[in-house]
């Protein structure tokens, strides 16, 4: 495969996992975090640490609407509902995880 036709596919599958984020609202950033160890937020900042990386500025409220199709305010306002107890454990327990790296 040449590089071109493989960045392609890989922007192809980048903007499929955008569409599936934006589709996929039930799907709280929290529970993302503890099962995946990334959310939405993470990806926003990934896409804002590659513009950097190729001179682009593009702040995180820019890189967040990119990913969730709208403000964060708005997604938040509509669809994140609060972390429930055992949610919020779980998470601690990743944030352990995560700082032990």
């Amino acid at each position: 495969m040449n590089k071109e036709t493989q960045t392609e596919i890989e922007a192809a599958a980048f903007r499929r996992i955008i569409k599936h984020f934006q589709t996929h609202t039930d799907v709280q950033n929290i529970d993302l975090m503890n099962l995946a160890d990334f959310c939405r937020n993470c990806f926003s900042k990934w896409y804002m640490a590659e513009a950097k990386e190729r001179g682009e500025n593009i702040d995180y409220a820019a890189a967040r609407e990119v990913v969730y199709g709208m403000p964060f305010s708005k997604w938040k306002s509509q669809y994140q509902k609060p972390a429930t107890p055992e949610q919020l454990a779980a998470f601690e327990v990743g944030e352990k995880r995560r700082e032990r790296g």
